[in-house]
């Protein structure tokens, strides 16, 4: 960390190499040569270049960039957001018009877009952003070689019906699904955002070091659609001076070790299967909600995590199925079938080729496969029937406890978990609870029936320093939460939802 001469801005230059070449340090070693090369020295500015740097606008959405952005966005999983967004397909009533199908079609590879529609978005650019912001021609975007391109990308259908104007005609869900989609639209026919950068290579002794800053001077599409992951934020650098020198502040031996690949999210998890051709728009969201329901991966926060039967099921079918349960043989097969409906291939022959060598293998692998047992994980739980310690077993709706002592013992508990924070009514315990028809996670006393405290949000142990009630943990849909007082008539309650920044 270094600072200007004039001691009134800090800023962060990155070590970049030795004797005027790159140097990656690699261990501790090489790290420990450098912070003595660097011991006493003066930072000196040698060079300062500045420019301007313009960012395209992004394409409308296809059904996997919609799918993406909600995730990253509004943290909604693959299969609510293609709910949501087949209501906004099939029409919302909207005051007396009666029903009004908001979007285009929903399961689209495309990003073409219709005259019409690019002429009445660009009325729209003009009249609200100004003339500066909207290009001299429309915006084109690649076609993916994989595409079909038997839709349009996904848009409004009705420029004049603005987010804002449908606020109350729409659930919470929809009104933020419409938005994005409304304003990623609008941003990609908009002109490119303009950003003013500066780079500075700095030098101690023998090692340099570089800075590199960014500043936006003109919005372009940002000012209706700026993506979590955008990098066009600012980072400013001080005004800084050729042979100026600059007082170090700190000096951090950072050593960055090479990193596994992170788990999917539904989001990278959606990107992947796009590049590799596994799937198309519509099979998406059914691919993930299928291997969550089967239980072969779990979410352990946003994370895509595989399940002990996941990764059995999986080396199985690897080992009797190679050619199957491998990444390329989707996209081979969908270009098989192209070739079909373009006339190169005769689809009689084409199930020949594939269904002889895989009925032989199927039958081979019913003949070798056995029957996998999980292995049993043992409980602290005494079964009360027999005696027996139960075991931990995966179910239709999760875990739960069994006997070993099956087909002679058949008793079986739910897996009960417990919050550290006693019942404000009766003083037991709370215990965690999922609804048997929405699936969704609830508390309740476990003194019930005889108790009927219920609660959605999490109890946790703190009191309402207003009313003194037990405070909860409400947890938002795209992920974040945030304590409130159990108490709906709590003044507390009462000016949130008066400003808003509550539900």
């Amino acid at each position: 960390m270094l600072q200007n001469a004039a001691g009134t801005q800090e800023f962060e230059a990155k070590f970049y190499g030795r004797g005027g070449e790159k140097l990656d340090l690699k261990n501790k070693e090489q790290t420990d040569e450098v912070l003595k090369a660097l011991d006493g020295k003066e930072y000196v500015v040698t060079s300062i270049k500045k420019g301007i740097k313009k960012k395209s606008a992004p394409p409308p959405f296809t059904t996997s960039y919609l799918q993406q952005a909600a995730a990253s966005a509004l943290g909604f999983t693959a299969k609510r957001t293609m709910l949501v967004a087949q209501q906004l397909y099939e029409g919302v009533e909207i005051g007396e018009s009666g029903p009004v199908g908001l979007v285009t079609y929903i399961r689209t590879d495309s990003t073409r877009v219709s005259d019409e529609a690019l002429a009445a978005v660009r009325e729209h650019i003009l009249k609200t952003y100004g003339p500066e912001y909207l290009p001299e021609k429309p915006n084109t975007f690649k076609k993916s070689q994989k595409a079909q391109d038997a839709h349009e990308a996904i848009r409004p259908s009705h420029m004049e019906l603005t987010p804002e104007s449908l606020k109350n005609a729409l659930s919470k869900d929809q009104y933020r699904l419409y938005k994005l989609i409304y304003s990623r639209f609008v941003a990609s026919q908009m002109a490119p955002s303009v950003s003013e950068t500066m780079s500075v290579t700095i030098e101690a002794g023998d090692c340099t070091f570089k800075a590199t800053g960014s500043h936006l001077i003109f919005k372009g599409y940002t000012a209706s659609f700026s993506a979590e992951d955008d990098n066009d934020k600012d980072s400013i650098l001080p005004p800084l001076k050729e042979g100026e020198v600059c007082p170090l502040k700190s000096l951090i031996p950072k050593q960055n070790f090479t990193q596994p690949p992170s788990r999917y999210t539904e989001a990278t998890l959606v990107r992947a299967l796009e590049e590799k051709g596994i799937g198309r728009p519509s099979t998406y969201a059914p691919i993930i909600s299928t291997i969550q329901e089967r239980r072969y991966v779990e979410k352990e926060g946003k994370a895509l995590k595989p399940t002990e039967l996941g990764i059995i099921v999986n080396n199985m079918m690897k080992q009797k199925f190679p050619d199957i349960v491998d990444v390329e043989f989707t996209a081979d097969l969908e270009s098989k079938l192209d070739d079909i409906e373009s006339g190169d291939q005769e689809w009689k022959k084409l199930l020949r080729d594939f269904y002889g060598p895989f009925q032989q293998t199927r039958e081979e692998a019913e003949k070798s496969l056995e029957r996998v047992e999980l292995p049993e994980k043992e409980s602290d739980v005494v079964c009360e029937k027999c005696g027996r310690t139960m075991v931990y077993k995966d179910g239709r709706f999760g875990p739960f406890l069994a006997c070993p002592g099956y087909p002679e013992c058949r008793n079986t508990k739910p897996v009960v978990k417990y919050i550290d924070t006693p019942c404000p009514k009766c003083g037991r315990r709370i215990v965690e609870k999922r609804s048997v028809k929405t699936r969704k996670t609830f508390y309740g006393c476990e003194g019930y029936p005889g108790c009927d405290f219920v609660s959605w949000d999490m109890p946790i142990a703190e009191k309402c320093e207003a009313c003194g009630s037990m405070m909860v943990l409400h947890r938002l849909s795209g992920g974040s939460s945030f304590k409130k007082c159990s108490n709906p008539d709590c003044v507390k309650n009462q000016k949130r939802k008066a400003d808003g920044s509550g539900e």
